[in-house]
């Protein structure tokens, strides 16, 4: 309940703090402000997630041989009479 209520009031203080002043006769004025942050932001963003994509395709891929490599050591032990 907390937290529904911390993020409510965040999210109230983000569109209070976009509004430009003129229009409503309240706001801080801060949207070219974010919108210049977003902007400068996005490609270091994408460059995180795209490192981020690769480390898991790499473990994919590590994974994928060791699952071949365990059901090729399975195949073998049960193809081999005791």
């Amino acid at each position: 309940m907390v937290a529904l209520i911390t993020g409510i009031i965040l999210i109230l203080f983000t569109v209070f703090a976009a509004l430009p002043p003129d229009l409503l006769g309240f706001g801080l004025g801060w949207g070219d402000d974010i919108l210049l942050f977003l902007r400068g932001g996005a490609p270091i963003i994408a460059a995180f997630v795209g490192l981020v994509a690769v480390f898991i395709g790499i473990a994919d891929l590590k994974d994928k041989a060791e699952a071949k490599k365990e059901e090729a050591a399975a195949k073998a032990s049960e193809s081999k009479p005791d």
